[in-house]
């Protein structure tokens, strides 16, 4: 891969000739895999140590950045055949509180099109696709984090995907020129939507598809830009500040992971608790009240620990990005639906707290008045008996 320097420093006749975009695909997948992790540090994991991930600051983000910083490890290299040959493959593991894990799989490229990038949104290698190899090596880290964890899964979920096509600026035309990364953008609309889309037949993509798939986009520089859609984005930068933005989008995709995580367990709760009370009781009314006072807190705990972690308020560049692939992924519906949930519980909590009260009420009277006769009948027993 021709680094974007080396671009600038040859003469235009090669530009002419060589003119290619340079730059990785990273692949970020999110996994739920227990209620909660302990705080016991882990030394090491799949053989490789286990380090503290950190991210550097830019102008880009506030100069007293707050970052949650998870412990990491990176995987040794894989050298794979991919859709134009050979690929060096590189992981690395994020481990969060929340009982998840984040994997991210980065694959260089160097194409001559966007279009051809379509072929790395589902990455095949020769020996098999990238999602079998990270669901397999998901299950491997589940196994080995087995105890460390707090109530673990019994199997993996779907895992949450998302794909970024990282673009190394600053961007040149065929001649060799600068060209601004808005101006390119505004040049590459359709084929930009439809790399994001995943449709290799850019004619049949309408223009309200391709002005809605890019409707979402934030520049900081001039060489800098970000396209976010649903499911994949592209991002333009010198190669030293993708960290910076995949984080962003790493946090965004795991919080979207946990809060379907926790809409599956609140699903779960209803489901028993209906039951429960439908049904004659397997389980004693305490016991179901015990149930959900137990998901208030865990919820309670779980919305304080994910905010810990997604921390992007105010107005500066990354603060707007988050803001915008939250948009995308639709957090704030989830969260509208899962405290819609937690309002249904909680009136599900005090309606079966309120029948626990009135059934104690009535056993109290009950012995109140069962004392009064028994005291009525001793009293007559006395006068009849002197």
């Amino acid at each position: 891969m021709i680094e974007a320097k080396e671009h600038i420093e040859q003469p235009a006749f090669v530009h002419t000739r060589r003119a290619h975009y340079g730059g990785e695909v990273v692949y970020i997948y999110a996994f739920d895999i227990a209620y909660d992790m302990s705080r016991r540090p882990i030394p090491e994991l799949l053989g490789q140590p286990v380090a503290q991930f950190s991210v550097d600051t830019s102008k880009r983000s506030p100069r007293h950045l707050f970052f949650y910083k998870p412990q990491m490890i990176r995987l040794p290299p894989n050298e794979r055949i991919g859709p134009y040959g050979p690929v060096r493959v590189e992981r690395a593991v994020k481990l969060l509180p929340v009982g998840a894990i984040s994997i991210t799989v980065r694959v260089p490229f160097s194409v001559k099109n966007i279009e051809e990038l379509v072929a790395f949104h589902d990455l095949q290698f020769s020996n098999g696709s990238l999602q079998e190899e990270v669901r397999q090596l998901a299950d491997d880290l589940r196994r080995e984090l087995e105890p460390y964890m707090i109530r673990p899964v019994g199997r993996l979920e779907e895992e949450e995907a998302y794909t970024v096509f990282c673009i190394e600026s600053p961007l040149l035309t065929p001649e060799g020129g600068r060209l601004g990364a808005e101006q390119w953008f505004g040049m590459h609309r359709r084929e930009i939507a439809a790399l994001l889309t995943q449709e290799s037949d850019i004619a049949q993509l309408s223009e309200q598809e391709a002005s809605e798939s890019t409707s979402r986009y934030l520049s900081y520089y001039e060489d800098d830009l970000v396209v976010i859609d649903w499911d994949a984005a592209l991002l333009i930068d010198e190669r030293k500040e993708f960290d910076e933005t995949l984080y962003i989008m790493e946090l965004a995709n795991l919080q979207l992971a946990e809060l379907e995580a926790y809409d599956r367990l609140l699903d779960e709760a209803f489901e028993r608790s209906y039951r429960d009370l439908r049904q004659r009781p397997i389980r004693s009314r305490s016991d179901v009240l015990s149930d959900l006072r137990e998901i208030r807190i865990d919820l309670a705990r779980f919305s304080d620990e994910l905010s810990n972690i997604t921390k992007f308020f105010g107005d500066w560049h990354l603060a707007r990005l988050y803001e915008t692939i939250a948009s995308r992924f639709h957090l704030a519906d989830w969260h509208r639906t899962i405290n819609e949930k937690l309002k249904t519980l909680d009136n599900l909590y005090q309606l079966l707290k309120h029948d626990q009260t009135n059934r104690w009420m009535l056993l109290l009277e009950m012995t109140i008045v069962l004392l009064f006769v028994i005291d009525l009948v001793l009293l007559f027993l006395g006068l009849k008996h002197p």
